[in-house]
């Protein structure tokens, strides 16, 4: 080898060398992203996308569909006609609701999907034929609904988390505000005197500097991310594995999402000293979100009854390991300067007058409202720290973060929210939140004695008003327990037993009401044989008898 080729060689190996230092650090801040997951496909979103598109339709025929469990002769002939006489009650006792909503339903998208996603869908067609569920109300009254047949039932649907202080208080707090806002109308564009009082009671409450009105809970988060974007100048954001902020792109990049997963968002493992490590050693992330909600089941998404495939449902809530998480999360964002939001469009007052920042006793840099806070007007609301929500550059005019929207602040929507933050300073109130955790603890302990008492394989947990239910055997037919509910007078919302949400105007009378009647259902769907299992029966089995139905069905289709 002549001198200039050892030149070229020595060129080349100190470029590679070079080029491989340079590729160190991205490939090392690779590796911790990658430990920063959570195992499972909720962390893994691009390869949720690309299984979610391979997941085959296929139904259980009515020769299998009463035992793919396995379940002898005798508990399938049972269950054959439990489900034929549950059928018939249902659509006996509610003939005008059923009527009016297969009327609507095909002009309805929104009632299509909740009619298609109530069940784990094997079961669906089937199950369609004899058992039907109304989705439309006459009135409320207390606690109760009432459907277009007359029947009354339980409600704790929650009204996706509205509901806080019952029915009555918001028709009240509606009716109150439409009185004040009468005389000005829909003028839009500026303000109804009482918007000053509503931002200085918001500002009270979330001890933060400044506000900013919205349409909805998905509008406020979505401004929130562009505020702490236009601040920090840099463009990623972090979410948690399974937290649900709205249906837009960049939070909701899942399946669901025809979008391929942002660039920009990193889905992280909640509650996980790796994730920790990420935002300590990135110099790119402008935000990370935080859902209250995800505190009951940590990294997995909200429990639905037509994801209960191997009938399994995991809460774990833990007020005290929570808490120190988000101590954590505050001090390194704090050190990195990444704007902490707490998104508590769905648990915000819920959980105290203060919201979540109170009650685990952690500040945000910019917090997200909506739900409740309306009085029962649909709203959103993003309060913050001056440093966050300034939209505009004072020394460069052309840079702004630009938000308007026709309805922001609308006279009407400001003063049933006007109604609604003066009743939380009242005394009645005020008692309310004092003795909220006690009677809602005691509560839930005091269903389970009943449950236990009775034999049968439910349990319930939660986090103060928002509880789901909870099943200790692996039946392919847990389920079905939302239909049994309804039987008994307990409206639900359409994800089932995977979210109860209580209202603070539910007495000693009405929760033993709504405990008898829980029971009861349990009791008569484990007469029916819906709980019978085959000996060692466990969901792993399950899981694995499905994946091999679906790899089957699959396969037939190819």
């Amino acid at each position: 080898m002549d001198g200039s080729e050892a030149f070229m060689s020595m060129a080349v190996w100190g470029g590679a060398a070079s080029l491989g230092l340079v590729a160190l650090p991205k490939v090392w801040q690779r590796l911790q992203l990658s430990l920063a997951k959570y195992p499972s496909l909720g962390g893994h979103l691009r390869m949720a996308k690309r299984v979610s598109k391979l997941i085959p339709s296929y139904s259980y025929p009515d020769a299998t569909w009463y035992a793919v469990d396995g379940a002898p002769l005798a508990v399938e002939q049972r269950r054959r006609t439990a489900l034929a006489h549950l059928g018939k009650l249902l659509k006996d006792q509610s003939p005008q609701t059923l009527a009016q909503s297969d009327a609507a339903r095909p002009m309805l998208s929104d009632l299509q999907l909740i009619s298609q996603y109530r069940v784990p869908y094997q079961f669906r067609a089937l199950l369609a034929q004899y058992v039907k569920l109304g989705s439309f109300w006459r009135e409320s009254s207390g606690v109760w609904l009432t459907d277009l047949d007359g029947n009354r039932f339980i409600d704790v649907t929650g009204s996706y988390g509205v509901n806080l202080f019952g029915s009555d208080y918001y028709k009240a707090s509606m009716a109150q505000g439409a009185e004040l806002a009468q005389p000005l109308g829909v003028v839009l564009g500026s303000y109804h005197p009482v918007v000053l009082d509503n931002v200085q009671r918001l500002c009270k409450i979330s001890g933060m500097d400044e506000v900013s009105f919205h349409m909805s809970g998905t509008e406020a988060v979505m401004q929130a991310v562009r505020l702490a974007r236009y601040h920090t100048r840099k463009p990623k954001i972090v979410r948690f594995t399974g937290a649900y902020h709205g249906w837009w792109d960049d939070v909701q990049p899942g399946p669901g999402n025809p979008m391929p997963p942002s660039q920009h968002t990193l889905t992280l493992n909640e509650m996980h000293p790796n994730t920790l490590r990420v935002l300590r050693n990135r110099n790119d992330i402008a935000c990370v979100l935080i859902n209250p909600l995800q505190a009951m089941h940590p990294n997995r998404a909200a429990p639905t009854d037509s994801t209960l495939v191997d009938g399994t449902r995991h809460v774990a809530y833990d007020r005290a390991a929570y808490t120190a998480w988000l101590t954590e999360l505050r001090a390194v964002c704090t050190a990195k300067g990444i704007a902490l939001i707490l998104d508590e469009v769905f648990l915000g007052f819920r959980l105290a007058k203060g919201g979540a920042q109170e009650y685990f006793g952690v500040k945000a840099d910019l917090v997200t409202y909506g739900k409740t806070l309306g009085g029962g007007l649909p709203v959103g609301v993003i309060c913050g720290k001056a440093r966050w929500m300034k939209r505009f550059q004072e020394d460069k005019p052309g840079d702004i973060c630009f938000a308007r929207g026709t309805f922001n602040a609308h006279p009407y929507v400001m003063c049933a929210m006007n109604v609604f933050l003066k009743s939380l300073d009242t005394p009645a109130v005020e008692s309310l939140y004092a003795r909220a955790t006690q009677t809602w603890s005691a509560r839930q302990a005091l269903l389970n004695e009943r449950l236990q008492a009775a034999g049968v394989p439910v349990r319930v947990a939660g986090m103060e008003t928002v509880w789901s239910v909870l099943y200790e055997v692996p039946s392919r037919y847990n389920w079905l327990l939302q239909y049994y509910l309804r039987a008994q007078g307990i409206a639900l919302s359409w994800v089932g037993t995977g979210r109860m949400i209580f209202s603070f105007n539910f007495d000693d009378a009405a929760f033993d009401d709504f405990c008898h009647r829980f029971v009861l259902a349990t009791q008569s769907m484990q007469t029916d044989g819906w709980w019978w299992v085959p000996e060692a029966q466990s969901g792993k089995k399950i899981r694995r008898q499905v994946l091999k139905e679906m790899l089957a069905a699959k396969f037939r289709s190819a």
